[in-house]
């Protein structure tokens, strides 16, 4: 059986998507991660939530995922509030911006991991725009206080995997479950 490490909505429909059978067990690995790079960070965490629920289900197979949004060498995490919210987004526009999102896949006898980093160009933001953004809610829960899928015009174009901005790449998670023998991946 397939387990996913993590309660995120976006993961679980993109695993969904792929036609994929899995359970969900959240994590309680406790990020904690300073002076690490945006590339180190994904990869710990992602690798902590794996081992945490497989020291739990050693027989199954169990995915881990995080993803940060990384402006100049800063990590933007998921915001406090909606004043933290429309600060993110108002630094995003106009800018270029790097998504990491780490991906572990833990079965007996196989670790994989990889780090997929995908650039997005934001358009220039209006201030109108960044309002009715923040009041629909959306960018609450998510790093760098914004969805690609939202809906709202903030993404001008992407160099990368559209679903690791989303927050889990599909292609990254087929070719490491491919790799565990004997399955149906």
């Amino acid at each position: 059986m397939l387990i996913l490490a993590s309660n995120s909505p976006r993961r679980r429909e993109i695993l969904s998507q792929l036609g994929l059978e899995f359970e969900v067990e959240p994590s309680r690995f406790e990020e904690k991660g300073e002076g690490l790079t945006a590339r180190e960070t994904v990869l710990a965490f992602a690798r902590g939530k794996a081992e945490d629920v497989f020291s739990r289900h050693p027989n199954d197979v169990v995915l881990g995922a995080d993803t940060v949004v990384c402006l100049g060498g800063n990590i933007l995490g998921k915001p406090e509030d909606e004043a933290d919210a429309a600060r993110m987004l108002r630094l995003l526009s106009g800018r270029m911006h790097e998504v990491f999102t780490g991906v572990c896949v833990l079965s007996s006898g196989f670790c994989g991991e990889e780090v997929v980093a995908t650039k997005v160009f934001f358009h220039p933001l209006e201030e109108d725009l960044i309002a009715a953004y923040v009041k629909s809610g959306l960018p609450l829960d998510k790093a760098g206080a914004y969805g690609i899928q939202d809906g709202f015009p903030l993404v001008e174009h992407i160099e990368g995997s559209y679903t690791n901005v989303v927050g889990l790449p599909e292609e990254t998670v087929r070719a490491l479950l491919s790799r565990i023998g004997g399955t149906k991946w």
